[in-house]
């Protein structure tokens, strides 16, 4: 069979998907709970600043660490405090990885809670150290480690992934019309993107800093501060 056969990228918001059952229900009040909890104790400090950058740094190490970047907090912090006379692959990773964050957070708050593709560009420019945007060639084809068989085959034309990104986009910013809870559209919005992979590199990285800076869009956070686990 043919790779291209392998994928479909669903429509938003999804057609005939209940949100509604009591287990998806009580799930979605216990993520609301937490999620109030800890913009509630953010609020409660007087200095936030101090709060964002350590739990982005803290954020940035255990997000990265998913795609092999591993280091210390000792090095982490000496990278940020600028002492360190030489810093490791791994942690300038990191480093980029907080600084997209926080810059999507302050070019979403410039566009008055807008969360548009040149964002996720640029977040990506900033994280990879490149000149690059949306992916123009083939994306990374997934098998099945054991069998070899294609699994998943994301977009694989410039001219898709354009088309793609773009719906997102406009499912991302305009939620008027459905009654979908802000955490199932974060969920929806993380599986397209990642679907979409529009990237050359990176996307897992994007992907979840997507997740942060949605929780901000809808108002559950107000700065992105989510805990690592």
């Amino acid at each position: 069979m043919s790779p291209q056969a392998h994928y479909q990228i669903p429509d938003l918001p999804p057609a005939g998907v209940d949100f509604q059952t009591p287990e998806l229900l009580r799930a979605l009040v216990a993520a609301h709970r937490y999620l109030a909890e800890l913009k509630g104790c953010a609020a409660s400090i007087p200095n936030q600043a101090i709060l964002i950058n350590t739990l982005a740094l803290q954020e940035a190490k255990a997000s990265s660490e998913v795609e092999s970047y591993v280091t210390t907090q000792d090095e982490l912090f000496q990278a940020d405090l600028h002492i360190a006379e030489w810093i490791s692959p791994s942690a300038k990773e990191v480093a980029r990885y907080r600084e997209a964050l926080m810059h999507g957070y302050e070019r979403m708050r410039q566009q008055q809670g807008i969360l548009g593709n040149g964002t996720l560009i640029s977040m990506f420019q900033l994280l990879k150290n490149s000149s690059e945007g949306f992916r123009t060639s083939g994306g990374t084809v997934l098998k099945n480690e054991r069998t070899g068989a294609t699994v998943f085959v994301p977009p694989q034309d410039g001219g898709s992934v354009q088309a793609h990104m773009q719906a997102l986009e406009r499912f991302i910013n305009d939620d008027a019309g459905d009654d979908i809870d802000p955490i199932i559209r974060m969920a929806l919005i993380h599986h397209q993107f990642e679907s979409i992979h529009p990237f050359s590199d990176g996307n897992g990285r994007i992907g979840r800093i997507l997740c942060v800076l949605h929780l901000v869009q809808a108002g559950l956070l107000d700065s992105p501060v989510r805990e690592s686990e």
